[in-house]
């Protein structure tokens, strides 16, 4: 029995040493090429600035609206519109917009009144908001989220200087509360970036947030929007990057300027149902892409588990040299695992302290382990499909 846990702890730990080591270290060490653009604006090429076209889909977000439209009319871009979808909203929003939109010259808005079974209702308002949607490029984002400076298209727009490039996933960390909870939200949400970011770097990127995220029309369309999966509960974000991002088309944005900023949920029963629902959504993914993120969080959860398992086994006989190679690689995979997420938190934007990684990481794994089997369950079939 021993022999099989230090077997199956070696393999965890090898797999976690390779992820930090050749896939993670990417994100720590990247240097931004747009970096330059926002810094030194004479970097910028001289040529006509591309057309942008911010989407906001909102489902009853008037507060919200209040708060964001002003934010992105002041962007300094100058060549961009940003364009509301009202989805059915009942709480005032359709007369907010009709008396107030006029006093923001890049905002415009279309009213949606209904919903179609043949799709769920945010695939539905972002597929009409980007084929109406007057500029090439795309930048999508939610009512609730609220742009860190008035550099966010500019910044995000830079990374598209290579013609090659079509997809550009950036950066929407939550906001800073007090309380457990919102550490442990502003944790994953590093980690989620941690993952989706360096696996871009490493030429199989999988995913992107909808709270951040660019791309080119034309690929929008070509791909025939969100068809495959337009009935599947969320993914207008991770389903659609999943279908059409590719080493060569995609890029990354690590420039502070360009970060998001969200509300975070403030009860665990309303984070719970947000990530039960992202974590469902995985099983739509590519057969590879479930592969590298399997062998990653099976590891992940396996070095803490037997760890903690052989490391009490090992208060028997702590000399047994199994039991001390056990100890000096546990302590190696946390030492690198702390110095190189520390170093991306670092990098952006200080999302969590460095010195409450190695404890969020473990409350993190104990809660992916309990969803992971709630996940499994089987779910009541709803017959009203909401996307908030």
């Amino acid at each position: 029995m021993t022999l099989v846990l230090l077997v199956l702890f070696y393999l965890s730990v090898g797999i976690q040493l390779f992820y930090l080591l050749f896939i993670f270290s990417r994100t720590a060490f990247y240097s931004d090429p747009a970096d330059r653009s926002i810094t030194d604006p004479g970097a910028a090429i001289d040529r006509p600035a591309a057309g942008v076209s911010v989407v906001v889909c909102a489902w009853n977000e008037k507060d919200n609206l209040r708060e964001l439209l002003p934010l992105l009319d002041r962007q300094k871009y100058p060549a961009f519109e940003v364009l509301v979808m009202d989805d059915r909203s009942n709480d005032g929003t359709q007369a907010f917009l009709e008396n107030e939109a006029s006093n923001w010259p890049h905002v415009r808005f279309i009213r949606i009144n209904r919903e179609y079974e043949h799709i769920t209702p945010k695939k539905y308002a972002l597929t009409v908001g980007i084929r109406n949607a007057q500029h090439d490029i795309v930048l999508v984002t939610d009512a609730d989220c609220r742009p860190v400076s008035e550099d966010w298209i500019t910044g995000m727009v830079a990374h598209l200087s290579d013609e090659t490039k079509q997809i550009v996933l950036g950066f929407s960390p939550y906001e800073r509360r007090p309380g457990m909870l919102n550490r442990l939200i502003r944790y994953e949400t590093l980690y989620t970036a941690v993952q989706y970011f360096s696996l871009a770097l490493a030429g199989r990127p999988y995913m992107g947030v909808g709270r951040n995220l660019m791309y080119r029309r034309a690929l929008f369309l070509a791909n025939k929007g969100f068809y495959s999966h337009m009935r599947v509960m969320g993914g207008d974000d991770d389903l659609f990057m999943n279908e059409v991002a590719t080493s060569r088309n995609t890029t990354v944005s690590l420039l502070p300027e360009t970060f998001m900023f969200s509300k975070p949920k403030e009860t665990f029963a309303a984070w719970r149902h947000q990530k039960r629902r992202h974590l469902s959504v995985g099983k739509h993914y590519k057969k590879s892409n479930q592969v590298w993120l399997g062998l990653l969080s099976s590891s992940h959860i396996m070095t803490w588990l037997l760890g903690l398992i052989i490391g009490v086994l090992a208060l028997s006989d702590p000399w047994r040299p199994e039991f001390q190679l056990v100890g000096g690689l546990f302590l190696l995979r946390l030492l690198l695992f702390w110095t190189i997420v520390g170093r991306i938190s670092y990098r952006l934007g200080h999302t969590v302290h460095w010195m409450a990684i190695p404890g969020l990481d473990i409350a993190l794994s104990t809660y992916y382990t309990i969803m992971g089997f709630i996940t499994l369950r089987p779910r009541r079939k709803q017959t009203r499909m909401n996307w908030r």
